[in-house]
């Protein structure tokens, strides 16, 4: 059988992986087969982190939308409600931003009926 050389390709390998590591901490950025293993966690925890991150700011809206509908005695479901029936189509990320940065225009749609 032939002998293969892998120097060239394993090197490649290894430096690819601890580049990614390279601002870990302690042996996580200098060997390789502990980078390696916190390279796929980091990758593992990342795209969890990405499906979490929509669900973290659709609770953030709501809660917003919710604190200040409270203001004017009404709760978050109602105003939802309200919403539907009045053809108003502003998604929950439009709504909370309205809510914060002007709360005037808040309450005029919470009114308009």
């Amino acid at each position: 059988m032939v002998r293969v050389k892998r120097g060239n390709v394993a090197r490649k390998r290894r430096k690819k992986i601890l580049s990614v590591a390279s601002g870990y901490r302690g042996a996580h950025s200098v060997l390789f087969r502990v980078a390696n293993q916190q390279v796929m966690k980091a990758l593992r925890y990342s795209y969890v982190g990405r499906k979490q991150k929509k669900r973290i700011f659709r609770k953030l809206w709501i809660t917003r939308i919710n604190a200040a509908s409270r203001i004017n005695g009404l709760s978050y479901s109602q105003v939802i409600h309200k919403f539907k029936n009045s053809n108003i189509d502003l998604n929950r990320k439009m709504l909370s931003q309205i809510a914060v940065v002007d709360n005037s225009t808040f309450n005029e749609l919470i009114n308009f009926n």
